[in-house]
């Protein structure tokens, strides 16, 4: 059975904050990589991380004979947060003309910014600066290349990648900066200005410094440009074959609704209890052993890589 590590929603109880525990618990089905992503805090937003890059030598002696000692090799990995700021403004006109109250629209309007932030939290996962420019880098940019199995698609903009992670303190975790996940802070009454005329509205932000620990090269691996195409699609055999090239094995796949269609079509109907043929074969939930978590981070629309 894999290990279990502490997640963002376990973080956020931790450190006791009631509101944005309420908020990530109602929506934190928006971004799978939230709920399964280890997650940690640290002081500050910048820290070091120690990743070894080499092993040391064994080697075997003969008796009375001595061996020379060896020793690993390390180098110093930065880890940086980066701020995500979503500004709450409601008017107190609006407020005012709700039927269920302020309160009711000042609820809503946080849900639906902490549903924002994880769905753009999980989009950065996994595209980095080429989902948002300001944020932390992505699987796509840092996967070693030797982990990395092209499925041969075609058709331009039309591709999807499934993601192998291995999670853990030594891999991959969602880092938080400042000692918290993220801050909602109380609404206060406020003048702003808008088209230079005047006006009196409630406001708010939700915000944190986010990023991930991609401490290892062997954490995450990668099988690109499945698309549509005949033959150029997910199924077990490719993701077998990714498997073949990695000296490590994933805690879980990552992959979009239409990838995870491509590999229950590939594979034969079964027979279900009554002995009577399947026309289908269920809907996957695993392959070559690993769990498979769909996500709508993961799009079917990636540029074909070279």
């Amino acid at each position: 059975m894999a290990y279990e590590y502490p997640t963002m929603l376990d973080v956020a109880k931790i450190n006791g904050s009631d509101a944005v525990v309420g908020l990530i618990e109602e929506n934190i089905n928006e971004a799978p990589e939230a709920q399964i992503f280890p997650a940690r805090t640290i002081d500050g937003v910048v820290f070091k991380t120690l990743q070894r890059t080499v092993l040391p030598v064994s080697q075997f002696r003969a008796v009375n004979e001595g061996v020379e000692p060896k020793k690993s090799e390390y180098a110093n990995k930065l880890v940086e947060c980066y701020y995500l700021d979503n500004q709450m403004e409601i008017d107190v006109a609006a407020a005012g003309a709700v039927e269920q109250g302020g309160d009711y629209l000042k609820a809503l309007e946080a849900d639906g910014h902490m549903r924002s932030a994880l769905q753009h939290m999980g989009s950065q996962v996994w595209y980095g600066v080429a989902n948002d420019a300001k944020g932390f880098p992505g699987a796509q940019a840092i996967v070693d290349t030797a982990n990395v199995l092209d499925a041969g698609g075609t058709t331009a903009a039309t591709g999807s990648s499934v993601y192998g992670v291995r999670l853990g303190p030594k891999f991959v975790t969602m880092v938080f900066g400042n000692g918290h996940v993220f801050n909602v802070g109380e609404w206060r009454t406020q003048t702003i200005t808008r088209a230079a005329k005047e006006m009196t509205a409630f406001k708010n932000s939700l915000e944190g410094w986010v990023g991930v620990q991609w401490v290892n090269k062997h954490a995450v691996c990668r099988l690109k440009d499945a698309t549509a195409d005949a033959g150029m699609t997910v199924t077990d055999a490719k993701l077998a074959q990714l498997l073949s090239q990695l000296k490590w094995v994933p805690d879980r796949w990552f992959m979009s609704r239409r990838s995870r269609y491509q590999l229950q079509v590939s594979r034969s109907a079964t027979t279900n209890n009554d002995s009577q043929p399947l026309t289908f074969a269920p809907q996957p939930t695993e392959s070559n052993g690993i769990p498979i978590t769909v996500t709508d981070s993961l799009v079917n629309t990636e540029a074909l890589t070279a």
